[in-house]
């Protein structure tokens, strides 16, 4: 017989690795090895099968990365990308172990010049977060049923509608009050702010929803403002954010209370659904329907059983006994009563002839009169004295007449004085011609202007 072929020898100290052993090693070691990162290059070879995903080359002058965006994640994009174009995408480091390439897996992809803008936010991000802004253990839990919501959004805006629209469909009992508010532009921070202060000034409302609808990072920027971020967290009132879509994940998003991913998101968390409530309230009230039918039915078993042991151990003679013992206390407690009712009644009449005799009414009617007496005497001299004051007032106001200047006047006499100086003139040496003056007589007061003066040292003609 010819001899068998030896078998071969395995070496068991040899790990070897397999290919897609050797990837999915490598996978595994780069997905647990980098967290979501920001990449800026220029895009290339963009390919947009009908799947809907994109597969492209991000490149700088070195070097280049293959890149994915899937389907769901394309959506959201606010714009179309191009061959040429600087991108800024943030993404996931992963590893395709079919043909063992090192890729991308892009979660947000924007232009690349919105980059110095997202960094200065994501600077501003880390601030307030280690400042607590953001922890979880400041925000306050949400009324289940608000008596009113209020709505700081502008009046105009599509977000408002959607507000609405969500409101009256889920819970259209909930009153809701509009605080109107520019949500983009140069006034938008000092507006919001402004809705936020008046909201908690008034308490009109238990819950407030901060939203405005889709845009661009720019658009948005109101509501990544430091000052809008302090007034949110210092709101007394609870405040949702509904702001943009899903991926508009703002820093007033991350100061609030909760946040909804889009404005009809928000007013879906701050209300029950109407149904889910008419649904609960309809098993409460068959749950209390239950539960009183059942303990009426245990009353009702309990009461019968007590009525047959009340049957089996009446005690009718016991009760006859005692209901005679009863009538005979209360014919004995009548008679004492009674007794009492009369000893009384001698002790009070006695006591009232005491009180008549040492009565002070005759001593009071004797004072009053005295009053009486004292007034009308009081009266006589008050109106004595007020008739001497009024004598010697009137004496004074006449003697006070006949001094007044202004009799002096009514008599056809007149006051003059100089009316650059004021001073009064009392000699006619004290003018020059030519000089004005004024005068006054009983009727006013005129101008003049002196003409000529006498020489005191001429004789008075005959």
């Amino acid at each position: 017989m010819p001899t068998p072929p030896a078998a071969p020898i395995i070496d068991f100290s040899r790990d070897i690795y397999s290919v897609s052993r050797l990837n999915a090693e490598v996978r595994a070691v780069l997905d647990g090895s980098f967290p979501l990162l920001w990449v800026q290059g220029e895009l290339s070879n963009l390919a947009q099968p009908a799947s809907g995903h994109l597969y492209f080359s991000l490149k700088d002058g070195a070097s280049q990365v293959r890149g994915a965006m899937f389907r769901g994640k394309r959506r959201l994009l606010g714009f179309q990308p191009a061959n040429g174009q600087q991108l800024l995408v943030r993404a996931r480091v992963g590893f395709y172990e079919p043909r063992g390439e090192f890729q991308l897996i892009v979660e947000q992809m924007e232009p690349a010049g919105d980059g110095a803008l997202r960094l200065a936010l994501e600077q501003l991000k880390r601030r307030l977060a280690a400042e607590g802004l953001f922890a979880e253990a400041r925000k306050r839990p949400l009324p289940a049923y608000p008596r009113q919501l209020g709505l700081i959004t502008s009046a105009s805006g599509a977000a408002l509608h959607d507000l609405l629209t969500v409101l009256g469909r889920r819970f259209p009992l909930l009153p809701v009050l509009v605080y109107p508010s520019a949500v983009q532009g140069a006034d938008a921070v000092a507006a919001l702010i402004a809705a936020i202060e008046l909201a908690n000034r008034r308490r009109e409302c238990e819950l407030l929803i901060l939203a405005r609808g889709g845009g661009s990072l720019e658009d948005l920027m109101a509501f990544n403002d430091e000052a809008l971020a302090r007034a949110i967290a210092a709101s007394e009132l609870p405040i949702v954010t509904g702001i943009g879509h899903e991926i508009d994940l703002s820093i007033a998003d991350l100061v609030a209370d909760r946040r909804g991913a889009t404005p009809s998101a928000a007013a879906e968390l701050v209300t029950p659904d109407a149904e889910q409530v008419r649904r609960h309230l309809r098993g409460l009230e068959a749950r209390l329907g239950a539960a009183s039918r059942q303990t009426l039915a245990t009353a009702s078993h309990r009461l019968g059983a007590c009525i047959r042991q009340l049957r089996l151990l009446h005690p009718r003679a016991r009760l006859e006994q005692r209901q005679q013992r009863v009538d005979e206390l209360q014919r004995r407690l009548e008679r004492a009563l009674a007794a009492r009712v009369d000893a009384a009644g001698s002790r009070l009449q006695r006591l009232q002839q005491r009180l008549r005799q040492v009565s002070p009414e005759p001593r009071l009617r004797l004072e009053s009169a005295r009053v009486d007496r004292v007034c009308e005497r009081l009266v006589r001299a008050g109106q004595a004295s007020v008739e001497r004051r009024r004598e010697r007032l009137a004496a004074v106001a006449a003697g006070l007449q006949a001094r007044s200047p202004l009799a002096t006047l009514a008599r056809g006499y007149a006051i003059v004085t100089e009316t650059a100086s004021g001073a009064l003139v009392q000699h006619p040496q004290q003018l020059a011609p030519g000089a004005q003056i004024a005068v006054r007589v009983q009727g006013g007061c005129f101008a003049a202007q002196v003409t000529s003066v006498p020489d005191e040292t001429a004789q008075p003609a005959d």
